[in-house]
């Protein structure tokens, strides 16, 4: 049960910042496949399955703008960021870093709370007397 549960909480999250990256991604025009590879290149591994009706959702939002045009002799759909796009691009980007800051500190504080919880039970432990340890731990 819970890798199942973890892989759908890491696929929940990671979803969101797909958004974020396919945007930022298209600040310059690409057609799909290319997107795919470039995002692939930073880690944001995305299947096609996936990144078309993202793509296709966004431009609905007008996020994003499209054309066909021939490309190596084959027709290829370019998308890029729209101006509306632009716009919401840099305030997902600003909410981004003061949530990526907010969690960054309440993990920080979660892990200093354990350094100094360990810190504490040591100098206990060298001082002769030993902390209680619940059921839990």
């Amino acid at each position: 049960m819970i890798p199942e549960t973890l892989e759908n909480l890491r696929l929940e999250l990671r979803r969101g910042c797909l958004v974020l990256a396919v945007l930022g991604a298209l600040r310059e025009e690409q057609y799909g496949y290319t997107l795919r590879k470039a995002l692939a290149e930073h880690g944001l591994e995305i299947d096609e399955g996936t990144l078309y009706p993202l793509l296709r959702r966004l431009e609905s939002q007008g996020l994003l703008a499209s054309e066909w045009r021939e490309h190596e002799k084959r027709n290829k759909r370019f998308y890029r960021l729209s101006p509306e796009g632009e716009t919401i691009l840099t305030q997902l980007i600003s909410e981004w870093q003061g949530l990526d800051t907010s969690i960054r500190a309440v993990i920080g504080q979660h892990e200093a709370g354990q350094h100094e919880t360990g810190l504490h039970e040591t100098q206990e432990q060298a001082h002769g007397s030993h902390p209680t340890l619940s059921a839990g731990r």
